[in-house]
C-alpha cells in the first residue's frame, strides 16, 4: 500500500469486525498523538495563559466553583 487512496480501499474491503477494531485503534494513536502534543505545549508554557486567565477571574470574584 503505497498511497492513502490504496489504503482507503482496503479499509473499506474490511468486515465489520475488523473495522471496528481498525477505527479503535486508529482513536487511541489519536489520542496519544494528542496527549503528546497537549504534554508539549504545557511543558514550552503555551498554556499558561489558561492559568493567568483562571487566576484573573478567581481575584476579580468571576471564578464559579465547580
Amino acid at each position: 500500500m503505497s498511497n492513502v487512496d490504496e489504503i482507503k480501499a482496503a479499509i473499506e474491503s474490511l468486515p465489520e469486525p475488523d473495522f471496528a477494531q481498525l477505527r479503535l485503534w486508529f482513536s487511541e494513536k489519536d489520542w496519544e498523538k494528542w496527549d503528546r502534543q497537549l504534554e508539549a505545549d504545557s511543558q514550552a508554557g503555551r498554556l499558561d495563559f489558561l492559568l493567568q486567565e483562571a487566576a484573573d477571574e478567581k481575584a476579580t470574584g468571576k471564578l464559579k466553583e465547580l
